[in-house]
Parts: structure tokens; sequence; C-alpha cells
């Protein structure tokens, strides 16, 4: 039979993880505008939400440096180098792909 400890132990790993699901995926977005080949304006506000033409995208962190944005019909992925700078680059219907300017 697990002691108190191990269970609370189990629930405090619980909480952490309900904590990276729900809240911090958008923790850290810079703020950043961007167009894409295919007339796709992306914008991001700070440690907010991801627009694709103005309709908020679905995002996702992968790690602390790289995220993903689902919307529109195409997936962005997000880049943060180490200098602060983003690379932006998008994949859509039929392999269509590019980079964000």
């Amino acid at each position: 039979m697990p002691t108190l400890r191990v269970l609370f132990m189990l629930k405090q790993l619980c909480v952490a993880a309900l904590f990276v699901i729900t809240g911090t995926a958008r923790a850290g977005i810079p703020h950043f505008n961007v167009s894409c080949p295919g007339n796709l304006d992306v914008h991001a506000d700070k440690g907010g939400a991801i627009y694709i033409n103005g309709k908020e995208t679905k995002l996702n962190k992968i790690n602390a440096n790289y995220y993903e944005a689902t919307g529109a019909g195409v997936t962005l992925s997000i880049a943060i180098n180490p200098d602060g700078s983003i690379l932006v680059s998008y994949t859509g219907k039929h392999g269509i792909h590019g980079i964000c300017e």
C-alpha cells in the first residue's frame, strides 16, 4: 500500500502536468507579425494567442523554444532562437510549405 508521502508526490505531479497542459503553452510566445506565401497574415501578442488572417489558432508548445499553431488549413512552426529572433514556417494542404517573413 502506498504511503501518504508517495500519494502526495503523485498528486503534486498530476497538478504540475495540468499546468503544463492548460496554461503555459502561450507563456513564451513573443509579439510578432509575419506574412506567409498564399496571403497568410500571422499575428501574435506577447504571451498571447496566435492569429492567422484574424482567426485564432490552436497552439501547442513542443518545448521552450518551439511551438506549433494550427488553423486556417495550415500548421505554423514557430522557432525562437537564443538571440530572441523568430523563424516562422508553414505547411498547408497537399504539402505546400514555405518560410514566413
